[in-house]
């Protein structure tokens, strides 16, 4: 077996980011420091990482769409005494290691998808997916015609390039439907900001080919890649 898928199994990561141990020198084989390429025999071959000894789990993989509500952290650990989305999970999936793929911020609610498919997970967020996301956008204000095609055109937001949503309509109940191809930190919130406005509400209603649908706040349901 190849060192990285070893590796990935052990560890519920990425096939990439195995390479970046193996390539950081952090992994060794039978007390030898690995190389990128590296084969491994599952049965007779020890592996260690950063000194301790991995072995793959033969765990199912599992795939949940969760429809966060507001208030609540996209992380496995608490900040500041606020409750995170594994909270919400039932008791047979809390013991499985599942990473989130498509975070929110504490104060925007809306469709996460939780999986311990570390490569699955890594295909549907990078960039080069290409995968949209679709949110339900509220603001403190009305939108004024102009800053509609400043955003349409692309707005700076402090980072080397600028902000530019893969559409924006507005609907007739005041509310904004945003596609975005990239994820970077409160995006959306961000953009809005450096033209004067407010997040009020922020609902993501897509991921890639998921879908929120009548998926009910703080449920989940199983699904299929």
């Amino acid at each position: 077996m190849r060192l990285n898928k070893y590796l990935s199994l052990s560890l519920n990561i990425s096939r990439r980011a195995s390479d970046d141990l193996i390539a950081a020198k952090k992994v060794k084989i039978n007390e030898q420091v690995a190389v990128l390429g590296n084969r491994v025999e599952p049965e007779t071959d020890q592996v260690k990482v950063l000194g301790k000894i991995v072995k793959p789990e033969q765990t199912m993989k599992t795939y949940l769409l969760l429809n966060k509500p507001e208030g609540y952290l996209s992380s496995k650990v608490s900040q500041g005494g606020a409750p995170t989305v594994y909270e919400l999970l039932p008791k047979e999936y809390k013991k499985l290691n599942l990473n989130i793929a498509g975070r929110l911020d504490k104060d925007s609610c809306g469709l996460i998808l939780l999986t311990n498919d570390g490569d699955y997970l890594n295909k549907i967020t990078h960039p080069s997916s290409g995968k949209t996301k679709t949110y339900t956008v509220r603001l403190n204000k009305e939108l004024q015609p102009e800053d509609l095609e400043k955003l349409k055109a692309g707005i700076q937001i402090g980072d080397s390039r600028p902000s530019k949503f893969k559409s924006i309509t507005p609907r007739e109940d005041s509310s904004l439907e945003v596609e975005l191809e990239e994820g970077r930190n409160r995006h959306i919130r961000r953009t809005f900001y450096e033209l004067g406005y407010r997040v009020t509400f922020l609902q993501r209603t897509k991921l890639g080919p998921y879908e929120l649908e009548d998926l009910k706040e703080g449920e989940i349901r199983t699904t299929e890649i």
